[in-house]
């Protein structure tokens, strides 16, 4: 700040008792950890929620589970909330990956990760969303510092006397030294700082549904590549799992529209009988799949995380750990500088959290995009291609730990949450 009469305005209002250490616009589960990650390190936060609280703890919010690899259960158990989730959470112990056309099962080149390679133990846990996002909101509540407030929509946003302010609808304006976005891939915060995005339109849709089965699936989660999109099969606890099920748009909303037994009749051959006979369990819903990456991660006293940063395709399971990795990176950036006495908003600050998070952004949306791309046809030059790849990897043990070892988010720089060490 050059002007002195707004340092002196800006240092008197972070030290008000009222004025928190930062905003967060979102209060789902990236803004929610990121509270909890930021407060247990003795900051204050707010969270400004869209959403009412009872759609948030409602049993049957939208079905949603996760694959949550090996590290974001490090940071959940560093955070405290692990043995609150443990008992619900279902070990993903081996992952298969095939190629093949619905009705004719796989092909004979496939790729099998076995945890038992692995000397962490499991890849990673499926964790239903009923179960963590009541979680989150029941430890934010509790923590110290922490100031939730649901049902709470912003309008308007800016930078005043070198502090990032917020209008309310109800027309209050709040002040904080940071404002964090975590308001998803549609929401406006980035957009109202001038941050563009760039997206890429896969013109499919997700089939998204929970279906019991007669025999058990002993932990195994499949990747089922097929020309419209991937089917996968991921593992619940009990005789149950969860199906992400792409295909094109249109095919997708005309299966979307048929009766539960005309649903099950199309999923069927693409699901194959290996588990014997399935049902759904509970409801069904679709989202459409596209890319989307802001053009920078940070402005003028702010930062976005999760897929208000960047949103990828589901293909690898990795976009709620991708946003973990950037709730726990910049966590740690603003609790050090904090602990330094920095300005926790200052552009030198922040572009410590961008320059963490650039090159594994780019390279995670590099390779879902290019995975669904190489595997979402029926080019027969590709298909052998692809299925020589396969067959490749699986019979090269050096080459197949590395891929299981990213899968489980065990590589690159990893945050000290991620790691399992809390702030």
């Amino acid at each position: 700040m050059d002007n002195p009469a707004s340092a002196v305005i800006f240092r008197a209002m972070i030290d008000m008792p009222d004025t928190p250490d930062a905003l967060i616009i979102g209060g789902s589960l990236n803004g929610a950890a990121l509270a909890l990650a930021l407060a247990q390190a003795g900051l204050r936060v707010t969270v400004l929620d869209a959403l009412p609280r009872t759609t948030q703890t409602s049993a049957d919010f939208d079905g949603r589970c996760y694959a949550m690899a090996l590290a974001s259960v490090r940071m959940l158990k560093a955070l405290g909330l692990w043995a609150t989730l443990a008992d619900g959470a279902q070990p993903i112990l081996d992952i298969k990956v095939s190629d093949g056309r619905s009705g004719e099962g796989p092909s004979p080149c496939t790729l099998h990760f076995d945890h038992s390679e692995l000397e962490e133990g499991p890849m990673g846990h499926m964790v239903e969303d009923r179960h963590l996002r009541p979680a989150l909101l029941a430890a934010i509540d509790a923590a110290p510092g922490i100031t939730h407030r649901p049902a709470t929509r912003v309008i308007a946003q800016g930078v005043e006397n070198g502090l990032a302010t917020v209008t309310l609808d109800s027309g209050e304006v709040l002040r904080a030294p940071l404002l964090i976005g975590a308001d998803g891939r549609t929401g406006p915060t980035a957009s109202r700082a001038g941050i563009r995005r760039r997206v890429t339109d896969y013109h499919q849709t997700a089939l998204v549904c929970a279906i019991e089965h007669d025999k058990p699936h002993r932990g195994i989660a499949h990747q089922f590549f097929m020309p419209p999109g991937p089917l996968a099969i991921l593992p619940l606890t009990g005789n149950r799992s969860s199906i992400v099920w792409s295909e094109t748009a249109p095919r997708a909303a005309s299966i979307h529209g048929l009766d539960d037994a005309g649903y099950l009749d199309v999923l069927r051959p693409r699901f194959g009988s290996f588990l014997g006979e399935i049902r759904l369990a509970g409801a069904r819903y679709t989202y459409p799949l596209n890319m989307t990456l802001a053009s920078s991660f940070t402005a003028a006293r702010l930062a976005l995380v999760g897929d208000a940063a960047r949103g990828v395709h589901p293909i690898a399971g990795q976009g709620l750990n991708a946003g973990l990795r950037d709730v726990a990176a910049l966590a740690e950036v603003l609790v050090l500088a904090h602990r330094r006495g920095e300005d926790i908003g200052a552009p030198d600050v922040l572009s410590r959290y961008a320059g963490w998070r650039r090159f594994d952004t780019a390279t995670l949306a590099f390779a879902t995009d290019t995975f669904n791309r190489l595997f979402s046809n029926d080019n027969p030059v590709l298909r052998a291609g692809r299925d020589l790849g396969l067959g490749l990897v699986n019979a090269a043990p050096t080459l197949r730990r590395a891929f299981m070892r990213e899968a489980a988010g065990l590589t690159g720089d990893l945050p000290r949450l991620m790691s399992g060490t809390p702030l």
